[in-house]
């Protein structure tokens, strides 16, 4: 069998793994959130929302969409200006690829339809992703910092945040690294390009140039002011969504609970379950209420309607989108040669 098909069979075979993995993973935590819970208390507890403030807390949740896109146009300036129309509408089918497409390959769909909308090439858009992960990872591990001085924290997420936070800070090391030293980040990967078929190592070679060239922000002093305001603003907002749906559930619980409830919800659907988040989104978010002393019976309406609400925002935007960012799963599998 030829090296290439041999690779791409590879391929094909561990994502498969990994969506089986993810599908048992979902099932399991499904399970755990809905055992022992009595489901009439789960209907009832629909019948109690207050919907004003459901409202306000889906008017928050678009406006987290809307940020996220202008952010990324401030990521992306230092190496191309996009329309902002264009950048809400890729955010909002990149988003809908995320939660729709299993193994995180939408992760890509944003990068790739970037790329097709302007001149800026698909491993410089998806240095930028990075880019963003990084400003998300810190601000909210800040956050959680912050939160320790308004409420007891359980030692695990104490611990976890620990850990997160030096992952955040190396990766950023290495992000500001590789962008001021280019030459020598190439030179130290040069060996293992080396490695490669010569005609691959060019590409190769030149598809890491690009990617560091979506780093280039790390080093403008303005932008990088302007797309941190930002990603606090963004998560500030998240909070505010997450606090108007304790007072839609008249959940008597601080800000602080809030703030919690973030933190542990961001770790868990950092597990690659199914796609949707489900199973990990409902067990998380019983989790964090339950630190607060809710019931696991009001915290599971609470996560299932959170969970609605925040993927069905997702869902319409895409949708509404999806008809000018046309792509297919096979497109992007092509990038990454699986």
């Amino acid at each position: 069998m030829p090296a290439a098909l041999r690779t791409a069979g590879d391929g094909r075979g561990l994502m498969k793994k990994k969506v089986i993995a993810g599908l048992a993973l979902s099932a399991l935590l499904v399970w755990l959130s809905i055992r022992g819970i009595e489901f009439r208390g789960v209907i009832d507890g629909f019948r109690t929302i207050r919907c004003g403030y459901v409202l306000l807390a889906v008017a928050a949740m678009l406006l987290m969409q809307l940020l996220r896109s202008i952010r990324w146009g401030f990521i992306l300036r230092p190496i191309g200006k996009v329309d902002q129309l264009s950048l809400f509408s890729v955010t909002s089918v990149g988003f809908l690829a995320i939660i729709a497409i299993p193994a995180r390959l939408g992760e890509l769909a944003r990068p790739y339809l970037i790329a097709k909308k302007s001149r800026i090439p698909m491993s410089s858009a998806l240095g930028t992703i990075f880019v963003e992960r990084v400003l998300d990872g810190l601000t909210v591990l800040i956050m959680a910092v912050l939160a320790l001085f308004f409420t007891p924290l359980p030692p695990w997420l104490v611990r976890s945040s620990i850990l997160f936070l030096l992952v955040m800070l190396g990766l950023a090391a290495v992000m500001i690294f590789m962008i001021v030293r280019r030459e020598a980040t190439l030179r130290i990967l040069a060996p293992l390009i080396g490695r490669l078929p010569m005609r691959y190592a060019g590409a190769v070679n030149r598809l890491i140039d690009h990617f560091i060239e979506g780093f280039r922000i790390v080093v403008d002093p303005a932008l990088l002011f302007f797309a941190t305001l930002l990603s606090i603003v963004i998560w500030l907002v998240d909070v505010v969504a997450i606090y108007l749906l304790f007072l839609a559930f008249d959940l008597h619980l601080p800000v602080a609970a809030a703030f919690v409830l973030m933190i542990i919800l961001i770790i868990g659907i950092a597990i690659p379950t199914a796609p949707g988040f489900i199973g990990n989104w409902h067990y998380f978010c019983i989790l964090g209420l339950g630190l607060f002393g809710i019931p696991k019976t009001d915290a599971l309406t609470f996560a299932i309607i959170y969970h609605a609400l925040s993927i069905g925002i997702v869902i319409l935007l895409g949708l509404i989108f999806l008809p000018f960012n046309r792509f297919s799963v096979s497109d992007l599998r092509r990038q990454t040669g699986s």
